[in-house]
């Protein structure tokens, strides 16, 4: 009886390891989808939801990621003709880690001792966290269209200052990007949008 009762075991348990692998058990592939399924949401389920929220890639530990600054990233200053007295700043991640463009820049042309107010209107849902070879863009209102700015003068030379993970913490080395010859007016209406993915939102304030 011994023997007889061992056999049906030994072939349970032979049948029961190979529904598990081929999926076409009952019981047993009931008990292991759920599994599956939990598995596969803790670890990718956040980093889907990321994206969709922000529309760009996330990791899943932040610790993974570092700070993007002037170390890490190039970045250029441009002024464009549409819209008027507006300047566009590009940030592009040169670096082999993801790095996390946090809050707005902090600009300061040349000897310039007040910090530009950032546009609120403009801060995102999300951190803008940029891929090695991906960019990051801020726009920036130089001067008031209608003339009611203060102070107007000529910048020839910008520092674009990063923040760190707290408000204005330091983030890392600032980036010193190239202005035209004739430098760039601004008054005191000067005031910068948060970091954001796409660069036509960056210039829509």
């Amino acid at each position: 009886m011994r023997k007889h009762h061992a056999l049906p075991v030994a072939l349970l348990a032979a049948l029961a390891l190979t529904a598990c692998e081929d999926g076409t058990g009952t019981q047993d592939e009931g008990a292991a989808k759920p599994q599956l399924t939990s598995s596969t949401t803790a670890t990718t389920a956040p980093q889907q939801t990321a994206t969709d929220a922000k529309g760009t890639k996330s990791e899943a530990a932040p610790a993974a990621r570092v700070s993007c600054n002037g170390t890490n990233t190039t970045v250029t200053a441009q002024p464009v003709r549409r819209p008027l007295n507006h300047m566009l700043i590009t940030v592009r991640n040169t670096g082999s880690k993801m790095c996390d463009l946090t809050y707005y820049p902090v600009l300061r042309f040349d000897e310039m001792q007040w910090a530009p107010r950032p546009i609120e209107d403009s801060k995102p849902q999300a951190v803008t966290t940029l891929a090695p070879g991906e960019s990051g863009y801020a726009g920036v209102l130089l001067s008031a269209a209608d003339g009611s700015g203060d102070g107007g003068t000529t910048g020839h030379k910008l520092e674009v200052g990063f923040q760190g993970r707290t408000p204005n913490s330091s983030g890392g080395p600032s980036a010193l990007p190239s202005l035209p010859a004739k430098g760039v007016y601004y008054d005191s209406s000067l005031s910068a949008t948060y970091w954001l993915r796409d660069m036509d939102d960056a210039l829509s304030y």
